[in-house]
């Protein structure tokens, strides 16, 4: 069965995606001692907060051609396979980022963990956006993808700090 997504769908990925980023940036604070990451971190989950609220908003705003379902789902697979994606995008096989976490990991290799899910989180989205029509709200993903460019550019300048 061929799946396509409509905007609809795609924001509810997307708030499970930022509820899983926010976790993990919670996790991250808690497995280090660094006072300053920690705030990082926190600081990084209160902004993925922030965009599940955003997303939310958006999803709620779209109009009825946006929520239409585009292809016949009687069993609901799609929504699934959705939740599937939203929660292992990027992660290897793993179910989330925080799997990954011992609490023996640096700062710097904690961040780098980071950088690495939201660039993971940008290739999703600008790979999803193709299967989104115009009609369906195609546009209004991008704002996602720049949200996430905005995380990667935070973590980035604080890893240039770090070397």
């Amino acid at each position: 069965m061929a799946i396509t997504f409509n905007a609809d769908e795609i924001f509810e990925m997307a708030e499970q995606i930022e509820r899983n980023a926010a976790e993990f940036y919670r996790e991250a604070a808690k497995k280090t001692s660094d006072a300053a990451a920690q705030r990082m971190f926190l600081n990084l989950a209160a902004m993925e907060d922030s965009h599940l609220r955003t997303f939310r908003e958006m999803r709620q705003q779209l109009g009825a051609g946006e929520k239409e379902q585009l292809t016949y789902d009687p069993d609901n697979q799609a929504m699934l396979y959705l939740r599937v994606i939203a929660d292992g995008h990027g992660t290897e096989g793993r179910k989330s980022e925080t799997e990954k976490l011992t609490g023996k990991e640096t700062i710097t290799e904690l961040f780098e963990i980071a950088v690495n899910a939201e660039k993971n989180s940008v290739v999703f989205y600008t790979g999803l956006k193709v299967l989104v029509s115009t009609e369906a709200g195609r546009g209004k993903i991008d704002a996602i993808i720049k949200e996430e460019l905005g995380h990667l550019a935070i973590l980035k300048l604080q890893l240039a700090k770090l070397s």
